[in-house]
C-alpha cells in the first residue's frame, strides 16, 4: 500500500511539473515591473534612490513579511531619502500575517490589477518557488552593488534574492551527564528533541527535504560511518526497511542513510508551537538532558539567573569532536510584486536592505543572521561583534555558546544543511508525501 502511494506522489509530481511547465509558457511575456526590474538592475543605489522619490513622495508604501523587522527598516529608509531630497515623504505600513497566511494574502493581491503591496519579504521557499514565482505573482530583482559585491552581475546571477540566512541549530541542555556527540545521537532510542512542528513551521519540513539531497545524504552516511558498532547496529535495521522507499523515490546512494533519520526524527521530535519556549526550557537548570533543534539567535533574550543560564546548554556543532550535520540554514528573500504599486520604491527600498550596514541594521544587531552581501556581513560584523557575543566587558568569555562562527563556519566546519528552494518544491510531492505518511503514522500512535 505504502509503495502504491509513493507511486502516486511521483505521478503527481510529473502532472504537476506539466502543468507549472504550461503556466510558465502561457506567462512567459514580460511585465511593466519586469521592466522596470530590467532597467533597475544597472542603476546605483543612488540613482534608484531619485527614482524612488519621485514615485513616491506623499504617497503610502505597503509591504508584508514574515519578519515584522521590515517595519523598522522602513523609517530608516525613508531617512536616506531625505538626506537627497528634505521635502520627501512616505507614510508606510507593513503587514506580518500569521499562520503561514501571507501567501493566501499575496495571491489574492495579485488578482488586482494595480495591488497594494509592493514587495514582500518572505520565507519557505517551497511555496515560494511553487505559488509565487511559477505563477509569476513575485518578481525577483538583483541591486547592481550587491551583484557586484558577490562577485556576478544581475545577468548571470540564477536564484533568488536572499537578504539573509537564518540558522537552527542543535543545541542540547548540559546539566546532566548525557552528550551528543553525532547528529545521529539526536534521533537514538528515546531521545524527544524539541522542535517547531513541522505543519506550524513549514521550513522545518524543507529541512527534511534537503536531507535527501545527494550532498546532505552523504553527510549523513559519513556521520553514521563515525557511530561505534552498537549505535549501527541500532540504526542500521532502519536503514534497511527505508532502502525500497529510497528507491522508489529516486534518491541517490545516501539516500536510505537520509530517509532513516528522517523517519526517527519524524516519529520522535518533542512538537513545540515556536522556538522561544524551546530555548527557555533548554536553558534551565531542570532541562537535565533534554535537547532541540532551534532557531541559533533565541539565545541572545535569554536573562541570566540563578536557575536559568546560556551556560546550561551546548551548541553541538561548536564541540571539536562533534561529527555530522549541526543544523539547518533558511533565508529571507526580498521580492517585487507584479502588480506593484510602488515598482521604483520598492527596488531602492530592496536595495537599500541588502546593500547598506543601516539597511540591515533590523536584522544585523542579532547573532545567527547572515547577511547575503559580504560587505553588508563584514560591517555588520565590525559594529556588533558577534563572534565575540559571549564576552563580557572585562573581555572574559563567559557565555562561549553566544560566540558565533558566522556563515562560513556554519556551511562548512559546521554542516549547515542549507535551503534550496528548487530541490524542496521538486521533491515536495515525492519525499514530502512519504513524510506525510510518517506523520500519520506517528499521530495515530500517539493516540
Amino acid at each position: 500500500m505504502k509503495r502504491r502511494l509513493i507511486a502516486l506522489a511521483l505521478s503527481c509530481s510529473m502532472l504537476a511539473a506539466s502543468i507549472v511547465g504550461g503556466t510558465l509558457n502561457v506567462q512567459a511575456e514580460g511585465s511593466a515591473v519586469d521592466e522596470i526590474i530590467k532597467e533597475a538592475e544597472g542603476m546605483s543605489m543612488e540613482e534608484l534612490a531619485k527614482k524612488a522619490i519621485e514615485e513616491s513622495n506623499g504617497k503610502t508604501f505597503y509591504g508584508v513579511g514574515n519578519s515584522s523587522r521590515g517595519k523598522t527598516a522602513l523609517p530608516l529608509f525613508i531617512e536616506y531619502l531625505q538626506s537627497l531630497d528634505s521635502s520627501y515623504t512616505m507614510e508606510y505600513e507593513w503587514q506580518q500575517p500569521k499562520n503561514n497566511k501571507i501567501f493566501e494574502q499575496l495571491t489574492a493581491d495579485s488578482l488586482k490589477d494595480t495591488g497594494t503591496f509592493a514587495m514582500t519579504l518572505i520565507q519557505d521557499g517551497n511555496q515560494i518557488e511553487s505559488k509565487m514565482v511559477q505563477t509569476d505573482i513575485l518578481k525577483t530583482y538583483i541591486p547592481k552593488e550587491w551583484a557586484e559585491a558577490n562577485g556576478t552581475t544581475a545577468d548571470e546571477y540564477e536564484g533568488f534574492l536572499s537578504l539573509q540566512t537564518l540558522n537552527k541549530v542543535f543545541m542540547f541542555n548540559t546539566t546532566g551527564e548525557k552528550t551528543f556527540k553525532n547528529c545521529w545521537d539526536f534521533v537514538k532510542e528515546g531521545e524527544h528533541p524539541l522542535y517547531m512542528d513541522i505543519d506550524s513551521e513549514i521550513v522545518g519540513k524543507n529541512f527534511l527535504y534537503m536531507l535527501t539531497r545527494d550532498d546532505y545524504a552523504a553527510w549523513l552516511k559519513e556521520a553514521f560511518d563515525a557511530l561505534d558498532d552498537d549505535a549501527k547496529a541500532y540504526f542500521q535495521p532502519v536503514i534497511d526497511e527505508v532502502s525500497v522507499d529510497a528507491e522508489d523515490l529516486g534518491l541517490g546512494e545516501n539516500g536510505a542513510y537520509a530517509l532513516a533519520w528522517i523517519k526517527l526524527w519524524v516519529e520522535n521530535y518533542n512538537a513545540q508551537t515556536d522556538d522561544g519556549p524551546i530555548c527557555n526550557t533548554l536553558v534551565t537548570n531542570s532541562a537535565t538532558d533534554q535537547s532541540g533543534l532551534l532557531v541559533y539567535s533565541k539565545l541572545r533574550s535569554v536573562e541570566e539567573s540563578d536557575s536559568v543560564s546560556v551556560n546550561n546548554i551546548q551548541v553541538a556543532a561548536y564541540q571539536d569532536d562533534y561529527t555530522g550535520i549541526g543544523g539547518y540554514g533558511y533565508c529571507h528573500y526580498l521580492f517585487l510584486t507584479d502588480n506593484s504599486p510602488l515598482p521604483w520604491t520598492a527596488c531602492a527600498f530592496i536595495a537599500y536592505m541588502t546593500c547598506t550596514e543601516d539597511g540591515f541594521s533590523a536584522w544585523g544587531k542579532d547573532m545567527g543572521g547572515y547577511s547575503s552581501n559580504p560587505a553588508v556581513a563584514e560591517a555588520t560584523e565590525a559594529t556588533y561583534g558577534h563572534s565575540k557575543g559571549g564576552y563580557d566587558e572585562n573581555g572574559e568569555n563567559v557565555y562561549d555558546c553566544k560566540n558565533d562562527r558566522g556563515y562560513d563556519w556554519w556551511t562548512t566546519e559546521g554542516e549547515l544543511v542549507l535551503e534550496d528552494p528548487v530541490y524542496c518544491a521538486d521533491v515536495s510531492f515525492t519525499v514530502g508525501s512519504w513524510i506525510e505518511l510518517l506523520t500519520k503514522y506517528a499521530d495515530a500512535a500517539a493516540e
